[in-house]
């Protein structure tokens, strides 16, 4: 798989003959076209002299999407594809490709694809960018190739014409509740079908085993899922001298981890040989610990940048796109101490706590504490902004949320505090905020986030501050400033740092075509006329709502949610901050949209309840 898996601009051909050579130098025979088969092959080979026999077969097919269309000429598996372009067989893509799925091996195929003839090539994916399960950097140089990513998008079927590809027609997606895999599960919108026009479709949407090979007769125990049964440290299967590891056993995963399984299955077999006890390896990891100095001694030193081939030169072949190390860099490289990346048993980290709350010795307990009083306080998360792609979160560059546009005003954020367009990192002078982007929306969230337009206002003034020339306009429904002098505040943005407030809710958000400035269309209320107004960067103050793990803790606990996700408090005029169930408090954005003031109020009436009950508790025993 990795002669044929991994395209050559990531692994040169000629680094792994060299690999291969030196297993070869170690006296191994490696013979290639040898077909075995069944469980009659595995017994021939022990029968024929081999004592041990360690399978590691991969996984070696693409899964499909299972929609219409698949049988049309121009469909290829990611893998086949792979496998076929490494091979030198001539493989016609077309014009335009579009590649389904979100993995390291849907960027390799999509690369790929660009590398031989395609001009468009867009990823497919059910998700957001920020679900995808391929490594960032991956991601990115395939933007930087010209590739287009299309997430929260499924396909639907395959379009066809004369029994050929002509194009994928897809569903737009919204995110909703945590799958099993813990991220979001994507949710179709009904009525938002499209086509993406296209000459071949390059499922990528996983792998899978092909066990074939074993026959009805063998004694290797297969699993539900089609994998191999095998220990999990000793790699040994249920017949006796067959060992199995690799993608073969856990299903795909990386090439790093089957090495990891080679070497496990290795010290087993060894041990097997001998006719000793093969179990869990007993040996003591060794502790590799660096100069006894304080760490704090030590000057940060950054990542060395590895060079690569420009984009537009690498996208035309499949020269190796990295460029590898100067001799400075790679010394400087290997001079940065402690930077493990992963444990590796060095155990610095608790000499460097100086609090001593680290102890590498320690493992996860299951703890009960008895308690009289639980205050649920478990506060929001933002919306993705991307699941509203008529406002081009994520999608158009100079579009940004309110959090983000937050760490742009920060001294420490990653601009210093200078508010720069992410696309051009010029500083912005016409700026626009549109409010309830996904709240007070029956399609997303019914209800008023509470915190947004002061929030805004409050950004607003804070890049007038940072720069006098840049002037602000704030898209709301209804301004919610009653109260602890908010109205007074917003009178001094309006009259001292050239706020702009205009009473509309924007249709969608464009890209002005020629420039990397930002289109707001959106109907006057005074008018009732359509308008558009340009501007260089827009900010989305999206929805506010329950946190992630609300719902299985007030599951736990057996408190009440409301229709919003919020846990319920029924009585909220005399008993502000109690449950559904007595001794369960909820305060904050828990139990609903709160601004800050409100939650700490919330949080004081909380401690005053827990003392009380606490007291009753007390008082009967």
């Amino acid at each position: 798989m990795l002669r044929l898996g991994v395209p050559s601009y990531r692994l040169p051909r000629k680094v792994l003959d060299a690999e291969i050579d030196l297993v070869r130098g170690l006296g191994v025979e490696i013979r290639t076209s040898s077909h075995v088969e069944g469980a009659t092959g595995l017994r021939d080979l022990l029968r024929s002299g081999f004592k041990a026999v360690f399978l590691a077969a991969g996984a070696q097919a693409s899964l499909k999407l299972g929609v219409k269309g698949e049988g049309l000429k121009g469909v290829i598996g990611a893998v086949d594809l792979l496998r076929r372009t490494s091979l030198g067989r001539e493989v016609s893509v077309g014009r335009r490709a579009v590649v389904v799925g979100g993995g390291n091996a849907a960027i390799d195929a999509a690369r790929t694809a660009r590398r031989l003839g395609a001009r468009e090539v867009t990823i497919l994916y059910r998700r957001t960018r920020a679900e995808m399960p391929a490594l960032s950097w991956e991601i990115e140089a395939a933007l930087a190739e010209g590739i287009r990513l299309e997430t929260l998008a499924a396909p639907l079927q395959i379009v066809g014409r004369a029994g050929r590809v002509a194009g994928v027609e897809a569903l737009r997606m919204r995110l909703g509740e945590a799958d099993s895999s813990g991220r979001p599960r994507p949710v179709p919108i009904e009525g938002s079908g499209f086509v993406v026009p296209c000459d071949t479709v390059i499922p990528a949407v996983g792998q899978t085993v092909v066990l074939d090979f074993l026959g009805p007769r063998s004694r290797v125990g297969i699993t539900e899922k089609g994998t191999v049964v095998s220990d999990r440290e000793t790699c040994a299967t249920g017949m006796k001298g067959v060992f199995a590891g690799g993608d073969l056993v856990t299903g795909p995963a990386t090439a790093v981890e089957a090495v990891a399984a080679g070497n496990r299955a290795a010290e087993a077999i060894h041990r097997y040989l001998e006719g000793t006890a093969y179990g869990a390896s007993t040996a003591e990891v060794p502790r590799v610990r660096p100069d006894a100095e304080e760490l704090t001694e030590f000057p940060h030193a950054v990542l060395a940048a590895v060079a690569e081939l420009p984009a537009a030169a690498r996208a035309r072949s499949f020269r190796e796109v990295e460029l590898g190390l100067t001799s400075d860099e790679a010394t400087a490289e290997a001079s940065r101490c402690l930077n493990c990346a992963a444990c590796c048993e060095c155990r610095e980290c608790e000499r460097a706590c100086q609090a001593h709350a680290v102890d590498h010795a320690m493992r996860d307990q299951l703890v009960e504490v008895d308690v009289g009083v639980c205050i649920v306080a478990t506060g929001f998360d933002m919306m993705d902004a991307t699941a509203l792609p008529e406002y081009g979160g994520g999608r158009i560059p100079n579009v940004v949320t309110g959090l983000e546009f937050e760490r742009l005003l920060s001294a420490s954020g990653p601009t210093g505090g200078h508010v720069v367009r992410p696309s051009d990192g010029r500083a912005p002078r016409r700026i626009a905020f549109i409010q309830c982007v996904g709240s007070r929306d029956v399609r997303n969230h019914a209800y008023c986030s509470a915190v947004c337009c002061m929030h805004a206002t409050k950004e607003a003034i804070l890049a007038r501050e940072h720069d006098a020339a840049v002037e602000s306009t704030i898209f709301y429904m209804d301004l919610r400033a009653a109260g602890k002098t908010f109205q007074t505040y917003v009178g001094r943005a309006r009259e001292e740092y050239a706020v702009s407030y205009i009473r509309a809710r924007p249709a969608r958000v464009e890209e002005v075509e020629g420039s990397r400035d930002v289109k707001v269309v959106y109907e006057d209320t005074k008018t009732q006329k359509r308008r558009e107004e340009a501007f260089e960067l827009v900010v989305l103050c999206q929805a506010m709502i329950p946190s992630a793990g609300a719902k299985g803790l007030a599951r736990m606990l057996g408190v009440e949610l409301d229709e919003h996700g919020f846990v319920r408090v029924p009585d909220p005029l005399t008993a502000p901050v109690d449950t559904s169930i007595p001794g369960i408090l909820a305060v904050g954005y828990a139990a609903g949209p709160h601004d800050i003031p409100e939650s700490v109020v919330q949080a004081s009436a909380a401690a005053g309840r827990a003392a009380e009950l606490l007291r009753r508790r007390a008082a009967n025993g």
